[in-house]
């Protein structure tokens, strides 16, 4: 059964030593209710017309669907990177008690 109730999960990578200080400043926002930094993945992607492989960190943000657009804007506006990842993941079942703390500790949906 599920209870998502517009919960996403919004996978963004960043350059190795910058995803405590992107991570931080999404959750001080309130875009987010919370964020989880892998600190050591390897990435392999084309850039500029060539295969670059990149030491990265991973960030796994907690949101509601209806924060996505301004979570967006937000992380390209603090992201180093020209043109960074921001890929968005339908939460198919979430605990209900973890949707009502992540509702709770994020901004209130407009409109």
């Amino acid at each position: 059964m599920s209870n998502n109730k517009g919960l996403v999960v919004v996978l963004v990578t960043a350059p190795r030593g910058k995803g405590k200080e992107i991570a931080s400043k999404i959750v001080e926002s309130k875009l987010a209710a919370c964020v989880n930094v892998v600190s050591s993945i390897t990435s392999f992607y084309w850039w500029e017309g060539k295969v670059v492989e990149d030491q990265e960190e991973l960030l796994i943000i907690k949101t509601k669907s209806c924060l996505v657009g301004r979570l967006k804007e937000y992380v390209k506006k603090i992201h180093p990177y020209t043109v960074p990842e921001i890929v968005v993941l339908g939460a198919v079942d979430v605990l209900r008690e973890y949707h009502e703390w992540a509702v709770k500790e994020t901004l209130p949906c407009e409109g």
